[in-house]
């Protein structure tokens, strides 16, 4: 198994997608659910670590883009897991797509018109809250970055030190913030970033390769930058 940290695995998605999951108190957290094409592999991937799909009980929400919650609304029905994303975003789920004022440039605008970029509507079951420490997730903590979209959040793995960042910030070849036409508030996005700590041991992804040991003093040098 590509464990990131104790109790903690890295799911490649796709090519470019990235979903985590947790080792809890009560069960299996899952961190971003991916396209609609992910659902089966993550459903092997629980199989292959010895637990039963009843056994997911929590699925966290970075964010509302297609790319992280496609699958939501499948893996929940086969799973039983409640969903649970930030307030300021949940609405999204709702509409089925992100809405036009979600997106910072039209030519996003325009994706979102297309049907690859829209999801099965959905509620929620909860929402969660920056500073919330997630019950049953195994030392799960909310950091609300907002600047890729309102409701952005990371997330700390308190046991491990563990951080996984969602789309706050990329690892595509460099650490970067990605394509600015695709966020909600591009120019938010460094002090989102900001609020992300950085005394870490391995780092997360939504789109890119974790990154753990000497690696991680890069994560920290580019967040030292945003301060």
């Amino acid at each position: 198994m590509p464990f990131l940290a104790p109790g903690v695995i890295h799911i490649a998605t796709s090519k470019t997608n990235n979903a985590y999951l947790i080792d809890g108190d009560d069960g299996l957290t899952l961190v971003d659910v991916g396209s609609g094409k992910a659902v089966d592999l993550l459903l092997r991937t629980i199989a292959e670590w010895g637990r039963d799909p009843a056994d997911l009980n929590r699925i966290v929400l970075t964010h509302a883009h297609p790319d992280h919650v496609q699958g939501a609304p499948a893996l929940r029905e086969h799973t039983g897991a409640r969903v649970l994303i930030h307030a300021a975003d949940a609405a999204w789920l709702a509409d089925g797509r992100v809405p036009a004022d979600g997106r910072s440039s039209p030519a996003a605008r325009r994706f979102d018109q297309l049907p690859a970029a829209h999801w099965e509507p959905f509620i929620p079951d909860a929402t969660v809250e920056d500073g919330e420490l997630i019950a049953g997730s195994g030392g799960l903590r909310v950091i609300h970055t907002p600047g890729h979209s309102p409701g952005h959040i990371a997330l700390l793995h308190e046991p491990t030190r563990t951080v996984l960042v969602g789309d706050a910030v990329f690892h595509a070849r460099r650490l970067g913030y990605g394509p600015a036409t695709f966020a909600a508030e591009p120019a938010a996005r460094a002090s989102g970033a900001a609020r992300i700590p950085t005394n870490v041991t391995a780092v997360g992804f939504g789109h890119g390769a974790p990154l753990t040991g000497p690696g991680v003093d890069a994560f920290q040098a580019f967040l030292a930058k945003q301060r």
